[in-house]
């Protein structure tokens, strides 16, 4: 499926040999990560459900060599082993590296491992042993990039149903994913939240608390691999919304928070940003909003929110954004501003290039959709989609439903990659950036097959319903027993420490 919007191009990721769709499956819960030193090598990472009927889902992926028109879909990280909740970054030196949630049928363990592929994520080696990642649920990782003495540390943590038991954690590894060092509990319990690194390496952690309570933890030994990593600022933050599980995704969460740093070397250097599609008090569905701190995680701007058309009872959800090299900001959600029926969504786009204080015009970079269609057993379509951001765009993966199946009489979901820019659709990835500092690690021998030619006939292009442009004002299992899903809600109830709704592994 080759999917074009009002001059967006979205290319299908999760193809067969021949670059066509493969009909019954399901891939949702997509991440990207791009090799800064040539930047037309990507990989996404996915849920990968070949039958349907089941919650059982393995760790697929796909890669690409030309910048996103034509994708390889390999296979999954290991055949029939339970998967979900894939994470993807690369390194300065373009080596790609993936964090996988393992189980098992009865969801009875909650064990992380990571995966390396030094060829352009044509193949991973495991570099920790099955399970040997700790981490749980719902983990995000990053990387250490700095020249510091924590370059190439890697940091993740999870929602509290992990390896150990020991509520909402934090993990380090100091060699490259192959050994991770003891759990060490969070401060305040923040889930369902990235992590990054500042230039003065800095690790901080954004998440959701409970109600409308967000924090930012900061701990600045985690650099220094002879200190066992402690947390020295935790800081409350208001995006003016909580954190939402069902409505319009099914049993699935209808956004995370996304916390990421400004790396530019300007003025804007080392501001935090955190944004998240939210629910605000007295409303039912979500805005995408969003905060920033210039004083290192102290203190948090007033929530602004970013999607321009206005209207409360439009969903926007699964927001999410990256910052460029040079400080610009791109975020991506999905939006039902335009659908009649209030569930057909579309992606839409803004940038900012004054830190977030305004935002460009909200515009829409894909087809409509329905979401509820090609769910698999576990009905959902994934709990976030991604972006990763170079000096002129953006690349985005997300999960939609273009493709018809008709054995099931509905469309199905499947990964997609599409360019954003400021300039408009159809931007080329740029191919190379500067040299990396660091020294690379030698890159293994490609074993996978040339990428396939995609020859899928495109599919033809809704009329396009206009876009709201209004000023913004700045401002699972098979066979087993997983835990009980409550009725879907609005917004997950208060708690210190959750005891989290239908867990959205």
């Amino acid at each position: 499926m080759i999917s074009v919007y009002d001059g967006f191009i979205s290319y299908q990721a999760n193809v067969d040999q021949n670059g066509q769709n493969i009909l019954g499956d399901a891939a949702n819960e997509c991440v990207i990560s791009v090799d800064p030193t040539n930047l037309s090598r990507m990989t996404i990472g996915w849920r990968q459900f070949y039958d349907v009927t089941s919650n059982f889902r393995q760790g697929g992926w796909g890669y690409t060599t030309d910048g996103g028109v034509h994708w390889t879909f390999p296979g999954v990280l290991q055949n029939n082993v339970f998967r979900s909740d894939p994470v993807t970054k690369s390194d300065e030196v373009g080596q790609f590296f993936y964090l996988s949630l393992q189980s098992n049928q009865q969801q009875s363990f909650f064990c992380d491992d990571l995966w390396r592929s030094t060829n352009g994520g044509q193949t991973w080696v495991e570099q920790s042993p099955d399970r040997g990642g700790g981490g749980g649920d719902k983990e995000w990782f990053t990387i250490d990039k700095t020249n510091g003495p924590g370059h190439g540390f890697q940091y993740q943590s999870d929602d509290g149903f992990n390896c150990s038991g020991g509520g909402v954690e934090f993990q380090r590894s100091t060699n490259g994913g192959v050994t991770w060092q003891t759990p060490i509990a969070v401060p305040g319990s923040p889930i369902y939240g990235t992590l990054d690194v500042d230039t003065n390496g800095n690790l901080f952690i954004g998440g959701w608390v409970s109600g409308s309570t967000f924090r930012c933890v900061r701990s600045s030994n985690a650099q220094i691999g002879g200190q066992t990593p402690t947390f020295d600022q935790n800081t409350a933050v208001n995006l003016g919304g909580t954190i939402v599980q069902g409505g319009i995704n099914g049993v699935g969460l209808c956004g995370q928070l996304f916390l990421a740093i400004d790396r530019s070397g300007g003025p804007t250097n080392n501001n935090i940003y955190m944004l998240a599609s939210v629910e605000p008090s007295g409303r039912s569905t979500t805005d995408v909003m969003f905060v920033r701190s210039t004083d290192g995680g102290l203190t948090f701007s007033a929530p602004l929110r970013i999607n321009d058309d206005g209207l409360a009872n439009k969903w926007h959800w699964f927001g999410t954004f990256a910052v460029a090299p040079n400080g610009r900001l791109d975020a991506v959600w999905y939006d039902s501003r335009n659908a009649s029926n209030n569930t057909d969504s579309q992606l839409f786009y803004s940038y900012s290039t004054d830190a977030g204080v305004t935002w460009s015009a909200n515009v829409a970079v894909s087809n409509p959709f329905n979401p509820f269609e090609g769910y698999p057993n576990q009905n959902k379509i994934g709990d976030y989609i991604t972006i990763v951001s170079d000096n002129t765009g953006g690349n985005v993966a997300y999960s939609a439903t273009f493709n018809f199946n008709p054995n099931r009489g509905q469309h199905e979901e499947d990964v997609y990659y599409v360019r954003v820019s400021p300039s408009g659709g159809a931007t080329p990835t740029p191919t190379a950036t500067a040299s990396p500092t660091a020294t690379a690690t030698a890159t293994a021998t490609s074993t996978a097959t040339a990428t396939a030619t995609a020859t899928s006939t495109p599919m033809a292009t809704a009329t396009p319903t206009a876009t709201a442009t209004a000023t913004l004002s700045p401002s699972a299992t098979p066979t087993g027993t997983p835990r009980a899903t409550p009725t879907p809600r609005t917004a997950p109830t208060p708690r210190i420490r959750p005891t989290p709704p239908p867990r959205p592994v």
